[in-house]
């Protein structure tokens, strides 16, 4: 399973189709997005939507956010989502994998990512590729209980991810 990854550059049917269909996937919380949301993701110089493709179908996307800060240019991977259909072949890797070469070329220092702690497939990779653990990230549930995040830290020239394992994907 071939899979194809791209940047993502206007608002498209497509597009619009498939970020309302992943997103559900990730968050049960967030609004389905409609076109003029996307649209405004997309004109943000800060964000760089990634699509993921298998045989020309949408199945994954990411968001790479990148950022100056006076200690120099920033990195923070969001919403990396697979269609449930497709996980276990590679397509979270691949984003990765590109949402690193893309913050590589743009000059960031380092790249942050975090996960909830039950996404453990995806934590799992973040663990075996590079990825240096951080504390957990309390984080409000709006209810006054905390939640935590795993949070991981890593260069964007550190080793290349590897495959996921065990038919295991980001989620």
């Amino acid at each position: 399973m071939s899979v194809e990854v791209e940047v993502v550059r206007g608002a498209t049917d497509e597009v619009v189709e498939a970020v309302s269909r992943l997103l559900p996937q990730l968050s049960r919380s967030a609004d389905v997005p409609d076109r003029e949301s996307v649209a405004r993701l997309l004109c943000s110089d800060a964000n760089t939507l990634l699509l993921a493709r298998v045989e020309g179908r949408a199945v994954g996307m990411l968001t790479l956010i990148m950022f100056p800060l006076p200690s120099g240019l920033r990195g923070r991977i969001e919403d990396v989502v697979v269609d449930e259909a497709a996980r276990g072949h590679g397509v979270g890797v691949a984003l990765t994998e590109e949402a690193l070469r893309l913050a590589e070329a743009a000059g960031v220092r380092t790249v942050d990512l975090t996960s909830r702690p039950s996404r453990q497939a995806a934590n799992r990779i973040g663990c075996t590729s590079g990825w240096d653990s951080r504390p957990a990230i309390p984080r409000s549930t709006g209810s006054g209980c905390g939640r935590s995040r795993a949070s991981m830290r890593r260069a964007p020239s550190s080793t290349r991810l590897g495959s996921a394992r065990d038919g295991e994907e980001m989620r």
